[in-house]
């Protein structure tokens, strides 16, 4: 299917560009290349924002798209951020990557599954499954993340998506306790330290 809005992406070649989600997406003319310094008018999906993308952010999507930074995670601080141009950076809430690279490791996503993520969290559903079709395994995506977008799809705001992802936080931490308890063990705490510095915007 055509996707009627924008959807684009600042390159920085850090990936190899037979496994880049991002370039496969750019080969098959579903994602347009910005220059660095160009400025995108709709969401930008960012580990700079200052807020989670949330339904609110429809009517912006409907108007100008989504694009994302195609980076490696590992050098996040050669991204000349300032350079970025968008009113509307968000940060997307806590989803599970289910690409080849990263497969269940949270926060992980890829390009794809960024603009996947970001397109159905503002109810552009079909526009999420065009983009993850080329991918063997981006019907993962939905399927291990559905419950969790499908949440944050009931939210309001961006407040309201930030406050269910502690709640999912809550949840995960609660049920990782129990079942380290059931099982006998003595360390009861995850290491959230990765999950509290991206939400916190800090990168």
């Amino acid at each position: 299917m055509r996707i009627e809005v924008p959807v684009a992406m600042w390159d920085f070649d850090h990936c190899d560009p037979r496994r880049c989600s991002g370039k496969k997406l750019a080969r098959a003319g579903l994602v347009q290349n910005l220059r660095v310094g160009q400025r995108f008018r709709g969401i930008v999906v960012s580990p700079n924002g200052a807020q989670p993308i949330s339904p609110a952010d429809q009517d912006i999507v409907a108007a100008n798209g989504i694009a994302v930074v195609e980076c490696s995670w590992a050098r996040l601080e050669e991204v000349p951020f300032g350079k970025i141009a968008s009113p509307h950076e968000r940060l997307l809430p806590y989803l599970i990557a289910t690409n080849p690279v990263n497969y269940g490791r949270p926060w992980r996503l890829n390009c794809v599954e960024a603009l996947a993520a970001a397109f159905y969290i503002t109810g552009f559903n079909s526009y999420a499954e065009a983009l993850l079709k080329p991918f063997g395994w981006g019907h993962t995506f939905y399927e291990v993340n559905g419950s969790l977008i499908d949440k944050y799809k009931t939210c309001k705001s961006s407040t309201e998506v930030s406050a269910m992802q502690e709640n999912v936080l809550k949840e995960l931490e609660d049920s990782y306790k129990h079942s380290r308890e059931a099982q006998g063990e003595v360390n009861l705490t995850p290491d959230f330290t990765a999950i509290e510095i991206y939400c916190s915007g800090s990168r």
